[in-house]
């Protein structure tokens, strides 16, 4: 009666004192994201970052590049394949709570043959085979008293949502990549018609100047200095047309086609939003990948301190054999065979592993902390970049104005110096100046056009937008 109390105070105080191993995994009190993105917090519980990429990039043109990269890029091909993988392994984990069941079948022919067939010898030896066989199916049982598999299936179901995300990841990337790509043509396209048209306007000023030569109301100078820069601007048109090529090259690689020329809008395609709201900085623990990421490894870590903690306590193992056999004691056959049975049940308690077990206990909670420090480091970097993304932002959009006047100050100036030229023939080089602060100005204010854009879709993806 004392030994079963005994027994029953220790039962009742290992599982007691196992409670915290069936726990599921919640975020810290200390991970805190308020305040993470500066002074640009904008908005309510919405932001940008909860636009599908769809209400973003609105240009069908666009939208059917994103659509086909996500449907033959690689890497997310690779990575549909690894969800798979972690999906199966979830389902071994769930599986592992029932029997295991195991059918071996045997059988067996032996015997000593005279090859003289010699009638004494088949009176001591015997002649002729012998034939065994057995039908054997075996069970075996691991009951999860202290949660082993249930922490081993829990991080499983992270193992899954962590090859979600970096699903997610790729495809947010994707969406970013094709559209800076894209609308980086839509600039180039933009500018490369602004050299062509200041290449014509040059054109015709180095022919007025060639018959203001002739005439003798300029010099040679004028005439050398208009050419010169002429070529250049030439010189400057070959160059937007190799860039247009090696961007649609890099389009096509990520489209896994081979290279040839992407049909697109103007840059004009693209429609700032009426207010690119941040929202909550909470909607990133939801939304962006990498701090998703970086969640699902302390879950992990989680759970896997939990089977370390369990590893301190006993497995219980139930182990049952059945077999038809016509060799029941091994030493005869007997025909027809017969049944046998037999179960066990084991308990196995560590009492000295050699430090092994506590040690791994140790590193597993050393792990926890270094997973919960890279969580919030790594929600203060996404903060800084979203505070990064919206200050670029601000700061393009303040200039768009700025460029505006500039542009429309230096076409008051080549339209005046152009007709003073022509008048007087004597400030040539002043025509040469504004004209090129005209180009300069333009190709800025495409420059800045295209920034705008790229701006929007950085804070987009630094808010964790871009996924289904």
């Amino acid at each position: 009666m004392k030994t079963t109390r005994i027994f029953i105070t220790l039962c009742a105080t290992a599982v007691l004192s196992s409670c915290g191993i069936y726990k599921n995994y919640e975020r810290p009190a200390t991970i805190d994201a308020e305040g993470i993105y500066g002074n640009v917090q904008s908005g309510g519980e919405q932001g940008l970052g909860d636009l599908q990429w769809r209400q973003l990039f609105t240009d069908p043109a666009l939208q059917a590049l994103i659509e086909k990269v996500l449907a033959q890029n690689s890497n997310m091909r690779q990575a549909d394949l690894r969800i798979q993988e972690a999906q199966n392994n979830l389902k071994a984990a769930k599986l592992a709570f029932f029997p295991s069941l195991a059918f071996a079948p045997s059988g067996t022919i032996s015997g000593i043959v005279d090859p003289y067939n010699r009638d004494e010898y088949k009176q001591v030896m015997g002649n002729g085979a012998n034939k065994t066989y057995s039908f054997p199916l075996s069970l075996n049982w691991q009951l999860d008293c202290f949660a082993t598999l249930r922490n081993t299936k829990k991080s499983r179901e992270v193992a899954v949502e962590n090859m979600k995300s970096v699903r997610q990841a790729v495809q947010t990337a994707l969406v970013a990549n094709v559209a800076n790509m894209y609308y980086t043509l839509a600039m180039l396209d933009r500018q490369h018609s602004i050299a062509e048209e200041t290449t014509e306007k040059w054109s015709k000023t180095l022919e007025m100047t060639r018959h203001l030569m002739e005439a003798g109301m300029t010099t040679k100078a004028a005439v050398a200095s208009t050419e010169a820069n002429y070529w250049a601007i030439r010189t400057s048109t070959l160059d937007l047309e190799l860039s247009i090529r090696q961007v649609e090259n890099a389009l096509c690689t990520l489209l896994g086609e081979t290279p040839h020329v992407i049909s697109r809008s103007s840059l004009d395609s693209f429609q700032v939003p009426a207010a690119c709201e941040t929202g909550f900085p909470i909607g990133l623990l939801s939304r962006r990948p990498d701090v998703k990421q970086a969640e699902l490894a302390l879950a992990s870590a989680f759970y896997n301190k939990n089977i370390a903690k369990a590893a301190f306590y006993p497995a219980i193992n139930i182990t049952a054999n059945g077999q038809f056999a016509n060799s029941i004691t091994g030493a005869g056959i007997v025909n027809p065979g017969g049944l046998i049975m037999a179960a066990v049940a084991s308990l196995t308690q560590p009492i000295f592993q050699n430090g092994r077990i506590r040690a791994a206990y140790k590193n597993s909670q050393a792990e926890m902390e270094v997973a919960t420090i890279g969580f919030q480091q790594t929600l203060l970097e996404a903060g800084s970049e979203v505070n990064n993304a919206m200050a670029d932002l601000n700061t393009d959009l303040a200039k768009k104005e700025l460029l505006e006047q500039q542009v429309r100050s230096y076409t008051e100036a080549v339209d005046a110096n152009e007709k003073l030229y022509r008048e007087s023939s004597n400030n040539y080089l002043n025509v040469l100046t504004a004209q090129n602060g005209l180009l300069n100005a333009q190709m800025s204010q495409t420059t800045n056009a295209f920034n705008i854009v790229s701006d929007v879709i950085s804070l987009y993806q630094a808010l964790g937008g871009g996924a289904e």
